[in-house]
């Protein structure tokens, strides 16, 4: 796999889970800058080779002067959780996306690639499995708008302006520094669930799916995209697998060994049912391949 080296890196959210780990895989042969406003991200995740930056990623002066001389900006800084976009859409559309459009301008002037977090959340209640990049997008939370809509500004930037730009579509990444909580991924919640020997909690009858992808693999996605000539692009970056919640729970207190015992709860209104990635496009074009089975990838949270 190519990866980049020698160039000079901006990680928006690079204090964050996904940012993090960017930040680690590239700052031994890149000159690595970290934008965090450690609304979400842990500043002792940033690797002391990094030069960190906690600003905010709404504040224009410090994006015009952490991208001065810039080769790459990886951008995940966003508002992630779907229950605070309903609560605040107006704040949230001004982190996801009017940040984002500042971004992909300062490219256009000084001609820098931008490799940007989507989601799965753009397709909404998907019509067909495994869900492919044209399918219908109808997303279902100002979360999910703001991500379809800073999708589709990278395209049209790419197309008219002739800025390097590639989307990632996320599906449920999960590993290590993953914050549990309300708002943390349902892994990190079972987990702790696990290791307390409290009661694994699922909502719903567990039957609902999802994509589960390890964060090695979401970085390996990243790097490919920042090297490659497939520009102007949207890749969905998941397992290609579909794993059910209860039998996700019950790998998890296996692979830790726990005696939980699994109950349930009333199911989350609106919750999609079912979502798995069709990946044959980012294996075909970014060459990329998931490395872990959920089984290995959830054993790195418990070494």
């Amino acid at each position: 796999m190519i990866t980049p080296t020698n160039q000079t890196i901006l990680i928006t959210g690079g204090a964050g889970f996904v940012g993090s780990h960017l930040a680690d895989a590239l700052v031994e042969d890149n000159d690595v800058h970290v934008l965090d406003d450690l609304s979400a991200g842990n500043p002792h995740h940033v690797p002391e080779q990094a030069s960190f930056y906690h600003e905010d990623i709404r504040d224009s002066t410090i994006l015009d002067e952490l991208t001065g001389d810039v080769d790459i900006v990886f951008h995940q800084a966003a508002i992630v959780s779907v229950q605070q976009s309903i609560e605040q859409p107006d704040a949230c559309h001004e982190v996801n996306t009017d940040a984002t459009i500042q971004l992909l301008e300062l490219a256009r002037e000084r001609d820098f690639r931008v490799v940007l977090a989507s989601s799965a959340a753009v397709y909404g209640h998907p019509e067909r499995l495994p869900i492919e990049e044209p399918d219908s997008k109808t997303p279902t939370s100002p979360y999910g708008i703001d991500k379809q809509t800073i999708d589709r500004y990278a395209q049209v930037y790419n197309t008219l302006y002739d800025v390097e730009t590639v989307a990632l579509r996320y599906f449920n990444i999960y590993g290590p520094r993953q914050r549990a909580g309300d708002y943390g991924g349902v892994i990190s919640i079972f987990r702790d669930q696990a290791l307390a020997d409290d009661p694994i909690t699922i909502e719903g009858d567990g039957s609902q799916t999802r994509d589960f992808v390890h964060v090695d693999d979401v970085v390996a996605a990243n790097l490919q995209a920042a090297t490659t000539d497939q520009t102007g692009e949207a890749y969905n970056i998941g397992s290609g697998t579909q794993t059910s919640i209860q039998e996700l729970a019950e790998t998890i207190r296996a692979v830790a060994g726990s005696d939980s015992e699994i109950v349930h709860t009333q199911p989350r209104p609106g919750d999609i049912e079912h979502s798995v990635a069709d990946i044959s496009k980012a294996r075909q074009e970014l060459g990329f391949e998931p490395t872990y089975s959920l089984p290995e990838g959830l054993e790195t949270l418990f070494s």
